[in-house]
């Protein structure tokens, strides 16, 4: 099973001739926009993800009643997991490493992709 890493986050949407316009108020640089409402939502999406994709500890959502909306502006809630998102998007680099040559060995013996054991270790150390 793949591991979760979901946040949701309030966004404030606000049509303005031909596009709707998207604030995250709980992220620094939490502005984009979007054509038409799928459009903008998926925009709010990336932009979460862009912002938190390096992040281990994020901010806080703010509760429903504690944003403030003008009467032109409506409240969404967007979900995005982070762990899909880093996937989907971060690319794999090449890296060499020294490890034992009896781990080196074992590893050969018993098929095992040592990209993957050292990927997940780093996961498992970074909780990401």
């Amino acid at each position: 099973m793949m591991e979760k890493d979901v946040v949701i986050y309030p966004v404030i949407l606000k049509t303005d001739n031909d596009y709707i316009f998207v604030r995250v108020p709980d992220l620094e640089g939490g502005y984009t926009q979007g054509n038409n409402i799928v459009d903008a939502i998926e925009m709010a999406e990336d932009l979460i993800g862009n912002l938190l994709e390096d992040k281990r500890d994020y901010p806080k959502p703010s509760e429903p009643n504690a944003v403030h909306l003008t009467k032109d502006e409506k409240l969404a809630y967007v979900s995005v997991d982070l762990a899909a998102f880093r996937r989907k998007y971060s690319p794999t680099i090449r890296k060499n490493v020294t490890i034992p040559e009896y781990l080196n060995n074992i590893a050969k013996e018993q098929k095992t992709n040592v990209s993957q054991v050292l990927t997940e270790a780093l996961k498992t150390k970074f909780g990401v």
